[in-house]
């Protein structure tokens, strides 16, 4: 039986969460996850605890762990917050932005530019999370990078629920273009307009998604 860490429990029933794999009102019973992992129960109710914490499990005195969920008002807070976070990462960054960050920015746009013609959702999935990784690096702020290390599994997420939407291969390709663009030109203005906007517009097809 495969080994899992509570580290490893946790990310794993996160995503399911997240990913729909559970519903919303579904319980989660120690027990069953425990055999399910093949760990100790201990492990278990520390992991639901944290989710509690996230917002993701509702925990009911008496009754057990039930699932939340993400719903629509959650989607629209993500993504608020999102938005004005990448924007003022943008901001900072194309001014401080190295000639080596703008080069893996280029390298890794050109490889979104590969996969997008090859419809690769998994590989543009996580092109697109190292491309917006290099802008978070390049804004060179420690405070920016612990808030984004805590909200990331969320971001990542909606991302590539978004791109699963038929067309927005294309469209997000066309708005990294702009973003790269916006850096080459050393523009902090343009660069936080350019990523606003891609972030609304990926917010728009999270939406038809989830509600399609």
């Amino acid at each position: 039986m495969e080994f899992f860490t509570k580290n490893q429990i946790y990310e794993k029933i996160r995503r399911d969460i997240l990913d729909g794999k559970y519903t919303r009102g579904q319980s989660l019973v120690e027990q069953k996850l425990a055999k399910e992992f093949g760990v100790s129960r201990t492990p278990i109710r520390e992991v639901l605890k944290q989710l509690e914490l996230d917002g993701l499990v509702e925990s009911i005195p008496n009754r057990g762990v039930f699932v939340l969920g993400i719903t629509q008002e959650d989607i629209k807070h993500i993504y608020a917050i999102r938005q004005r976070i990448e924007g003022l990462a943008a901001l900072w960054a194309a001014e401080k932005m190295t000639s080596e960050e703008l080069k893996t920015l280029e390298n890794i746009y050109n490889l979104m530019e590969f996969y997008t013609a090859k419809e690769d959702v998994d590989q543009i999935a996580q092109l697109n999370t190292e491309f917006h990784e290099v802008i978070f690096r390049a804004a060179k702020s420690k405070y920016l990078k612990n808030i984004l290390s805590n909200f990331q599994v969320y971001i990542q997420w909606a991302r590539y629920v978004s791109l699963k939407v038929p067309g927005r291969l294309e469209a997000a390709l066309e708005e990294h273009k702009t973003i790269l663009e916006a850096f080459r030109k050393k523009d902090g203005v343009l660069a936080e307009k350019a990523i606003m906007e891609h972030v609304d517009n990926s917010r728009k097809n999270l939406e038809y998604k989830v509600m399609g």
